[in-house]
């Protein structure tokens, strides 16, 4: 909506100063300024927020501010040196805008890949422009800047420790409802051994077969191995081939919780894993698992296939060195 309403104003500014003059700047580019507010421009070291469209000549979208997944976050920029400025680009018209003004600007792609023509993808030939479309948001001072920057940094501190706490009472109320017994490694990593084995004991690097099903705490199955477990769960996997998951261990190609905990383990030994966010998605979350969110997870490492792991030489062991001291002869 915010992106068609941009259009819709930006096209009436355009009807309304159809004859609006293109202007140049030193270096080679050009812009049209479709809005022109009565407040200050902007000046060596403010900082500016603004919306943007980048585009082709052939209104081909590459990016913008008002697409969700495309960079989809209006930009924040510091305004540096406008007096050194030794190539063509943005820098040489944000002098001329105030708070609310939109413009286009056009700069020419031969400066961009002045150098650097193998680069140059066949959307932007010889004689193109990258062309901005631009809305100024706000205007700010530095020292106002960075008070704002860190008043957010601390509101996202106290949600973050709010929401870590709120993980941890909902894990400890887990884990007292399920009268799960369960050891605690010094990362944080939960497990109960369900089933031991004698068998083989992986090393890092070693290659594992692992049957698994993740939950969240509230019980509901959002991935697992085991077809039985997923149509049960009711989970919408199209394609997906049902076997154990094969995973190199301790080489982070799956969450920490998974590396750490599968060393604990041998072939053919059963598991569950209680996983803090912290060694799992964190505050990223992801997909459907949400920021902070404690997994739970039933394992089976079904098979190890060892590597060849350098034998590790032990460190010699010194004899101890007994003095001869001299004997007194008799008289």
């Amino acid at each position: 909506m915010k992106y068609i309403l941009f259009i819709m104003a930006l096209g009436l500014a355009v009807n309304v100063s159809a004859q609006t003059d293109v202007q140049h700047t030193p270096h080679g580019a050009t812009y049209r300024v479709f809005t022109h507010s009565t407040g200050d421009k902007i000046k060596v070291n403010d900082v500016i927020t603004f919306d943007f469209i980048q585009k082709t000549d052939k209104d081909s979208i590459l990016m913008s501010s008002f697409i969700t997944g495309n960079k989809g976050k209006a930009q924040v920029l510091p305004i540096e040196g406008l007096k050194d400025i030794a190539e063509v680009n943005l820098m040489e018209v944000f002098p001329n805008l105030a708070l609310n003004d939109s413009v286009e600007v056009k700069i020419p792609t031969d400066s961009v890949f002045k150098g650097h023509d193998a680069q140059r993808p066949a959307f932007f030939p010889k004689g193109s422009n990258l062309v901005f479309v631009l809305k100024v948001e706000k205007i700010q001072s530095l020292n106002d800047a960075i008070a704002e920057r860190n008043a957010e940094m601390e509101k996202a501190k106290a949600e973050e420790a709010k929401l870590q706490a709120n993980e941890a009472v909902a894990a400890a109320a887990y884990i007292a409802s399920h009268k799960l017994v369960l050891k605690t490694t010094p990362s944080g990593l939960k497990y109960v051994i369900t089933k031991p084995s004698l068998k083989l004991k992986p090393q890092k690097g070693d290659t594992l077969l692992v049957n698994y099903a993740g939950r969240g705490l509230d019980d509901k199955v959002f991935d697992s191995s085991i077809e039985s477990i997923a149509k049960a769960s009711g989970l919408n996997q199209p394609g997906r081939t049902y076997e154990p998951y094969e995973v190199i261990v301790g080489a982070g190609g799956v969450i920490p919780g998974w590396d750490e905990g599968l060393l604990l383990l041998n072939e053919g030994s059963k598991a569950t894993f209680v996983i803090p966010s912290s060694l799992a998605y964190g505050a990223q979350g992801m997909g459907a698992i949400a920021p902070f969110s404690t997994l739970v997870f039933d394992l089976e490492l079904v098979k190890v296939k060892p590597v060849k792991h350098p034998v590790v030489a032990k460190p010699a062991v010194k004899k101890p060195v007994h003095k001869k001291y001299p004997v007194k002869k008799k008289s």
